[in-house]
């Protein structure tokens, strides 16, 4: 389960001031006078503010949160024009309009208390327009942060104390092929660039160990700056995530990409992240024309478990068994 899944839904503003001053009503029926007008007052005073500030503290504190979470967030909410910091700020004003909506509760408390039936009345109808104000002006900041969840949910389950074996090259060269027949994952499998939408995960077991294997998306050989949203994901598994890498070549030619371009992408991962990188050459039944650690053929089931082997002694993860004493 990741840190993101279980956000509750995000809930609008006109949603949320029907709910509050229904209750509120209810609440004002079961008593007179001036008590009643304060029993509504902090009836729909109280749901505002508690449910403005849960959709806040829902979210988990993006300074303790793994990096690569905050790094796929940014990735990921960007398709709406977020990023980490500007959900930050949404998220912010909803709080401010929590803690307003407890204030006009405790303005206007006061002034019914001190009140003849009529008046109070009065100024409990001006409490509920202030709140209802309130609440409407964090409509849009709402409306991000329901954006944001709903992408952020769809996050794999990566989880940092287990190990990871990336899978990176460039589309369509098998990455999502070896995913699939080495682990229980069940990804796409399509000859187009970029099938693979987000990050999947799959999971493999040795000596009690178990792995994570990482299906990245189809990184194309450009600046980072130049990347895409969904290249931003590869980038931040393979910094965050990877124990070691496999990074697929085809020889071939068939998935679309010169060699020359896919050795280059490789070397420039080799460069950047300090982690082993195994160099495979998949589709070796059509093609053996480079120098690599490994040659497999996915359709034709050879050369797999060695790779697979390989990843494992590369990572060289020592499985951490409870302290004993003599």
């Amino acid at each position: 389960m990741t840190i993101f899944e279980d956000l509750p839904t995000t809930p609008r503003s006109e949603e949320l001031i029907d709910k509050a001053f229904s209750r509120a009503a209810r609440a004002g029926h079961a008593k007179k006078g001036v008590e009643a007008q304060e029993s509504m007052l902090q009836t729909a005073a109280n749901i505002l503010s508690d449910n403005l500030g849960n959709v806040v503290t829902s979210w988990p504190d993006f300074d303790d949160i793994d990096p690569f979470y905050r790094d796929m967030a940014d990735a990921i909410v960007g398709r709406h024009d977020l990023n980490v910091d500007t959900l930050r700020q949404h998220l912010s004003q909803v709080m401010w309009a929590s803690r307003q909506c407890e204030k006009i509760k405790n303005e206007y408390h006061g002034r019914i208390r001190n009140a003849d039936p009529d008046t109070a009345r009065k100024i409990r109808k001006q409490a509920f327009a202030r709140l209802a104000s309130v609440t409407r002006q964090v409509e849009d900041d709402l409306l991000a942060i329901a954006d944001a969840r709903d992408e952020l949910k769809t996050l794999p389950d990566i989880r940092p104390d287990e190990p990871a074996v990336v899978v990176a090259g460039y589309p369509n060269v098998g990455k999502s092929s070896f995913v699939n027949a080495v682990t229980r994952a069940s990804n796409e499998i399509a000859s187009y660039p970029f099938t693979t939408k987000q990050i999947r995960v799959g999971h493999f077991e040795r000596d009690r160990i178990r792995y994570q294997l990482i299906d990245t998306p189809g990184l194309l050989d450009r600046p980072a700056e130049e990347r895409n949203a969904i290249e931003s994901q590869a980038v931040s598994a393979l910094t965050h995530l990877a124990d070691t890498v496999l990074f697929l070549v085809d020889a071939s030619g068939s998935c679309g990409y010169p060699l020359e371009s896919q050795l280059e992408l490789r070397d420039e991962v080799v460069e950047k992240f300090d982690v082993p990188v195994l160099t495979v050459c998949n589709k070796s039944d059509q093609s053996r024309d480079v120098e690599a650690d490994h040659y497999m053929s996915i359709t034709e089931g050879e050369g797999v478990d060695d790779v697979l082997d390989a990843a494992v002694d590369a990572v060289d993860w020592e499985l951490e068994l409870p302290f004993e004493e003599n």
